[in-house]
């Protein structure tokens, strides 16, 4: 006895399954940038709840407090947008060509959204939390800094973060290049 033939929502839920999933990195991703904009511009400030240090004095302090706002802007543009952008790749192989990610393509596909995405947020977030940190020791003591001059900086916090950043960083690369090669394996796939 034969299955009775999918209906066009079968088929489409199908065929975008990897878009969806892109697409809800994107969103999650988005969450998290949205919390860290809430940080970094501390409305809290007008609730009189302090935080150990404001983030905008780190970033307009300059020096390593540039990590932070570095790691920041990466964020947005690497782990939001390009998380949605890639969603539409995704949504051409699948949606557009009717291919659809099955076996290697598929662990391809699967590498690809969590290595990606791992990879982009972990080392962002060290980025904006090693800037954070840098550009509280680098504030002057009488506005609740450490005084710490731009090698002791570098020597007790930012050395710190750079090997984790950069493995993140070819987590992330990893995680694209395997992307690449199933969307390259399934695009040329028959229908």
């Amino acid at each position: 006895m034969s299955n009775p033939p999918a209906s066009p929502h079968e088929i489409q839920q199908i065929r975008g399954k990897w878009a969806g999933r892109f697409l809800a990195a994107a969103v999650i991703q988005g969450l998290i940038a949205v919390i860290a904009t809430v940080l970094i511009v501390d409305p809290l400030e007008y609730f009189n709840i302090d935080l150990y240090f404001n983030p905008a004095m780190v970033i307009a302090g300059g020096g390593g407090g540039t990590w932070m706002f570095t790691g920041y802007v990466l964020f947005l543009v690497v782990g939001v947008v390009a998380a949605a952008v890639t969603a539409l790749f995704y949504f051409y192989i699948e949606g557009i060509m009717g291919k659809v990610y099955t076996g290697l393509t598929n662990y391809l596909a699967w590498g690809h959204l969590v290595l990606m995405n791992v990879g982009t947020t972990g080392s962002m977030v060290l980025m904006m939390y090693g800037g954070y940190l840098a550009g509280w020791a680098g504030a002057a003591v009488s506005s609740g800094g450490l005084g710490y001059t731009d090698y002791q900086i570098h020597v007790h916090y930012l050395s710190h973060f750079e090997d984790p950043i950069g493995f993140l960083v070819l987590v992330a690369a990893l995680g694209a290049i395997l992307g690449g090669l199933g969307y390259v394996l399934a695009e040329r796939r028959k229908v």
